[in-house]
């Protein structure tokens, strides 16, 4: 008999109301809900299982960008990619979405290393505004929290020069979130499509030539945080390894039921018991990056 399923009274379904929907450059959305129950339980790395249409019946996964809970709503950026997302950019204001979430384990911010580094890559880059923004509410550590994002589309949001100095940063990356800015959170971008401002190069080069301007005492209250494609992922968990500093990752899986019942998101992790498999949805999406990547 299953007695461990923590999940189970943390999962809603509601029928969100779209609060808005904002549309951007390569076919990328942000979409902003009402799911009063979600965003009350909603915490960084966790993520929502959409119905995109009437005429769908399998749901998509989209990570949570922002929640509220004093205002009842959540925010979700996605790129269309099929015929499901496709329906749902097509949603407006008042339209209802079944929506059944928070759905999945977090991220673990440790208070011992608080110099907080995330990683986000294309669609990876909102739970990564979602952990900038619960750290800085937090007052159980010194916590400073920097976020790198790589996309070779548009990113989906107008950058602009950072007021902000990133000492570690090569010259000439100097292109940020302006949200970020706003809080007062470092950021920088990094492409290969030559954006104005942005790095030349993979976000993770990035993230290895401002870890190699630290020295020990610094790296050591560091921990990296990444959510992308796999590849990127597993170009993280190198430089985490490279740099002997810790790791956590958002895996990115298909998936159908999302709630733990069909095993289909199951990936292989290594454990103190040995090699086991782990289910994206319920047991991850966040995971130890040198368990997946090892």
């Amino acid at each position: 008999m299953i007695t461990d399923r923590p999940h189970r009274s943390t999962i809603f379904l509601e029928a969100a109301e779209v609060l808005a929907q904002q549309g951007f450059e390569g076919d990328q959305f942000v979409l902003k809900l009402k799911a009063p129950k979600c965003a009350g339980a909603a915490t960084p790395g966790s993520f929502v299982h959409l119905t995109c249409d009437e005429s769908l019946p399998m749901r998509r996964p989209l990570s949570i960008m922002r929640a509220d809970a004093a205002r009842g709503s959540i925010q979700v950026l996605y790129k269309v990619v099929g015929p499901g997302l496709r329906l749902l950019a097509q949603k407006k204001a008042g339209d209802r979405i079944s929506t059944l979430g928070p759905i999945g384990r977090g991220f673990v911010p440790h208070p011992q290393r608080p110099r907080t580094l995330l990683v986000g890559g294309g669609v990876g880059i909102p739970p990564m505004v979602f952990l900038a923004e619960a750290l800085r509410e937090r007052t159980d550590a010194p916590w400073k929290p920097m976020v790198l994002m790589g996309s070779e589309v548009p990113f989906p949001f107008r950058a602009r020069p950072s007021t902000i100095l990133l000492p570690g940063i090569p010259e000439g990356a100097i292109a940020a979130m302006p949200l970020l800015e706003e809080w007062g959170v470092p950021s920088r971008l990094a492409t290969l499509a030559g954006y104005a401002g942005c790095y030349e190069g993979y976000v993770t080069d990035l993230a290895a030539a401002w870890l190699a301007s630290l020295d020990r005492a610094s790296l050591n209250e560091v921990e990296m945080f990444a959510c992308g494609p796999t590849v990127m992922l597993k170009a993280a968990a190198t430089v985490a390894r490279r740099f002997n500093i810790a790791c956590q990752v958002s895996l990115e899986e298909f998936m159908a039921c999302a709630v733990g019942g069909c095993a289909g998101c199951a990936v292989r992790v290594t454990t103190p018991e040995g090699p086991a498999m782990k289910r994206v949805c319920v047991d991850g999406p966040v995971f130890d990056a040198q368990a997946v990547f090892s």
